[in-house]
């Protein structure tokens, strides 16, 4: 991942990393692998974030149809 820096501006080419990084999700890759996952632990929040994004579509779907 590459910021150019430009005249000398560290600190707007930092908020563009953090902003890239952000969006790979690479800080909540950093904080999930902090301490180790036991695998099955590992599904149960993948299948817990999996429902959790489906009843959030179910709900702007609601919300924007109206049933």
């Amino acid at each position: 991942m590459q910021v150019l820096v430009r005249d000398n501006n560290v600190d707007q080419a930092l908020r563009a990393l953090k902003k890239k990084m952000q969006r790979e999700g690479l800080f909540r890759e950093m904080k999930i692998r902090r301490n180790y996952e036991k695998p099955s632990e590992r599904r149960a929040r993948e299948r817990a974030e999996a429902v959790r994004r489906y009843r959030k579509l179910l709900r702007k779907r609601l919300e924007r149809e109206g049933y």
